[in-house]
């Protein structure tokens, strides 16, 4: 065989294992419903597939997804969003019966031996977060800059001591 022709069929399947892989998977509560953020890399032009499944008392659920059958239970309940690096599920109404491990798996479509990357978080309902709390931070830093410029400004006024 042609040393150039395996060397292209390397790269081109090095680049697909690239092209699928789950970078980090968070969840947090908008409200009163569980989101989801699966991560990932998307340098393959092939489609990815994914599953959002849910694993309780030893049992697996799907919740959404093109891999798996989602379970009716689940599928009122459940909306996805999907960008190109990212894909969001909400749970609506989440409760202390949906907690477990969540796992989000992706798998490049049309490759033999499919070529699988997941990530687990456990969530339990007293430990999420508010998806909020960090964003609204980070995208309004201004009003925080203000204040500690104003901080300075009285202290060098001497309006206040630290």
């Amino acid at each position: 065989m042609n040393p150039i022709i395996g060397i292209a069929v390397l790269l081109s399947v090095l680049q697909m294992s690239q092209g699928q892989k789950v970078t980090s998977l968070t969840a947090c509560l908008v409200d009163q419903n569980l989101r989801l953020d699966c991560r990932h890399e998307n340098n393959s032009l092939l489609t990815i597939q994914h599953e959002f499944s849910l694993t309780r008392e030893k049992k697996k659920h799907v919740l959404a997804g093109t891999l798996g059958v989602p379970e009716h239970a689940y599928r009122s309940r459940t909306s996805l969003k999907s960008q190109r690096n990212i894909k969001v599920l909400t749970l609506a109404n989440f409760t202390h019966k949906d907690e477990g491990i969540y796992t989000c798996e992706l798998q490049v479509s049309g490759q033999s031996p499919p070529l699988i990357s997941n990530q687990n978080v456990s969530v339990l309902r007293d430990k999420l977060v508010k998806c909020d709390g960090i964003s609204l931070l980070v995208q309004n830093t201004s009003w925080l800059l203000l204040l500690l410029i104003s901080l300075s400004l009285f202290q060098a006024m001497d309006f206040i001591s630290l």
